[in-house]
């Protein structure tokens, strides 16, 4: 469970720091670009530590499906980018696979 919440956290500094890209406006943002490294920091290093038990094509896939949401969302809400319903639907079904990797699928680490 320790490997999960590890995940998480990646997942988190992942998202923070990708969101925070747009802001840095190509790294001329001094505490924008700060935060963008220390985000992808802090991403990388819980990753490494969440790969010790999880499977890299299981945790890569939570990852980049969570990060995908997370980060259309905080664009949504931040910087008013709009999703229509094909983004909504396309983000719906990268929530489905990664759901049904982590509750059906045997190569997932439970």
């Amino acid at each position: 469970m320790k490997n999960w919440l590890f995940l998480a956290i990646a997942i988190v500094g992942e998202v923070v720091a990708t969101s925070a890209l747009k802001s840095s406006e190509g790294f001329t943002k001094p505490f924008s670009s700060a935060v963008v490294l220390v985000g992808y920091g802090v991403a990388f290093y819980f990753l490494s530590l969440a790969l010790k038990s999880i499977p890299v094509g299981i945790a890569y896939a939570v990852w980049a499906g969570l990060g995908i949401v997370l980060v259309a969302a905080i664009a949504w809400i931040f910087h008013g980018q709009k999703l229509d319903a094909w983004a909504l639907l396309g983000m719906g079904l990268i929530v489905s696979g990664v759901a049904v990797l982590n509750l059906l699928s045997k190569t997932s680490a439970h």
